[in-house]
């Protein structure tokens, strides 16, 4: 199927990808509280480095490839593989604060979607991925994966990067600076999505699983656990 991303699919897009979208992406750090806290990150180098591993090793072997291929099944309105493809997301969700950082997220897009009109699945299913449905999202408004993609990896990516600028902390210029540097990487990540297999799906980052877990009892915190 060839699709042409319209100005108005563009506009929905910068829509679902904006920090203001009313879903909480705002409210996790996804373990970077933890390592900030603990001095594993201190200044911008240090948050360049720990970004682009998980864009890198991490969204560009799960978040991305399941996006893919839960926009090709949407397509094919195969909703009992959307239905496999949320179980392996969720199952690759290595510490209880992650899992609840995709579900909660899931949640509230589910609800907006419905206030907006645009059809859900999984009626029966108790936690769905954000990921999932961004997807769904991403078909009614006829996005290509490339361009949707680049759209979600952004939103995590400026979340990150503004959680950063309230700890390590950053000043304006270098959250700036750092958004310009890890550009390419989203390039990066986005075509290795491209090329990975379904069975070749999953990732591992001891240091951000053992982040996430202790940042659940962190004594003081900005961010949810």
């Amino acid at each position: 199927m060839v699709i042409t991303t319209t100005d108005h699919a563009l506009l929905r897009l910068l829509q679902f990808s904006s920090v203001s979208l009313p879903v909480g992406g705002y409210a996790f750090s996804q373990g970077l509280e933890y390592a900030i806290e603990k001095g594993w990150l201190s200044k911008q180098a240090d948050v360049a480095d720990w970004t682009q591993v998980q864009l890198l090793q991490s969204f560009a072997r799960v978040d991305l490839p399941i996006l893919r291929l839960a926009m090709a099944a949407w397509y094919e309105q195969d909703e009992v593989k959307l239905v496999a493809l949320n179980d392996l997301v969720l199952a690759c969700r290595e510490t209880k604060e992650l899992r609840l950082n995709d579900t909660a997220m899931g949640e509230a897009l589910a609800r907006l979607m419905r206030s907006l009109e645009i059809a859900t699945p999984f009626q029966r299913v108790e936690e769905v991925s954000f990921v999932i449905l961004f997807a769904v999202a991403a078909c009614h408004f006829q996005i290509e994966f490339d361009t949707a993609a680049l759209g979600f990896t952004w939103s995590w990516l400026e979340n990150q990067i503004a959680a950063a600028t309230k700890l390590v902390p950053l000043g304006q210029t270098q959250a700036q600076q750092l958004l310009g540097e890890l550009q390419p990487v989203i390039s990066e990540a986005i075509q290795i999505a491209k090329n990975l297999e379904e069975d070749d799906i999953g990732a591992g980052l001891p240091a951000l699983a053992i982040a996430s877990s202790l940042h659940e009892t962190q004594y003081t915190r900005l961010f949810r656990s």
